[in-house]
């Protein structure tokens, strides 16, 4: 899944940046953007127009937040049907959502909730992720979340995501800041993650910041990329060859040139390892 066609460099599509987007005489300098799926799930009106008219310019990629994949309700098949409208008219980079679970009886907590990483919710997510590929008629990518609370259970996290991998042939997302949150939050070591995860899987990064909790760090993508993040990339880089690579921020958004600053970094950082790798 990794290779040359994949060493792409993104930044998540944001309201304050939309003018910069549409309005500029020449594309903004990445190579892809991402949107949020949901904010984009709608008939017509301007959050379609906004997309429609980005994707004239850059190849999009759709992230998800909502489909629960570890709902042992199951997928919600109208949420799909909506997705499926979204997938082909944008023809995306990717489509991606998160290894957790959101929904339960018909309720969206609007949080992405973590799971035990057992036999019975890898069966759960397997069978989740099997239908939304059949719907949605292409690969999926799952990314790994932020957790704040760890269950007992047989799996380390990316044990289970090597299986679900293997039984679903769908993709991963490899958010690196999620991994340094979880690590420093449960006590894991990251390198052990990175060597444990299934590299020619991974088809994509997510960038990002996070802020120091009361006791713990939490996932709040509104700051830059700290350092501790960037030496765990340079280590996934060498782990994982050239991939698809995104900043996302979502809060506290900054002037888009500060956050071009920032994938140029990420660019200089792959583009190092590869010169050193060749």
């Amino acid at each position: 899944m990794s290779g040359m066609s994949h060493l792409l460099f993104g930044l998540g599509l944001r309201k304050p940046h939309y003018g910069d987007f549409l309005d500029g005489d020449e594309p903004v300098a990445v190579d892809f953007v991402e949107v949020i799926s949901e904010n984009f799930m709608v008939p017509g009106g301007r959050p379609r127009d906004v997309l429609r008219r980005v994707r004239e310019r850059h190849p999009v990629a759709l992230h998800g937040v909502s489909m629960s994949v570890g709902s042992a309700d199951g997928i919600d098949r109208d949420y799909l049907a909506r997705l499926r409208l979204l997938v082909d008219d944008v023809d995306p980079l990717f489509v991606s959502d998160h290894l957790c679970w959101t929904r339960i009886e018909g309720f969206n907590s609007h949080d992405l909730l973590p799971l035990p990483y057992t036999e019975e919710a890898l069966d759960v997510v397997c069978d989740n992720i099997a239908v939304a590929q059949d719907v949605l008629g292409r690969e999926m990518l799952i990314e790994n979340p932020s957790s704040y609370v760890a269950f007992d259970a047989p799996m380390t996290e990316w044990e289970f995501l090597d299986a679900m991998c293997a039984r679903t042939g769908c993709g991963l997302l490899l958010d690196v800041n999620n991994i340094y949150v979880s690590a420093t939050n449960h006590g894991f070591d990251a390198q052990a993650y990175l060597a444990g995860i299934p590299a020619d899987r991974v088809a994509q990064i997510h960038l990002a910041g996070h802020s120091q909790g009361r006791t713990l760090l939490i996932d709040t993508h509104d700051r830059p990329v700290p350092p501790p993040v960037w030496t765990l990339y340079e280590a996934a880089i060498a782990r994982l060859g050239p991939v698809a690579t995104m900043i996302e921020r979502d809060d506290d958004i900054p002037p888009l040139a500060e956050l071009l600053d920032e994938l140029q970094a990420a660019r200089d950082m792959a583009g190092a390892h590869m010169r050193r790798a060749a």
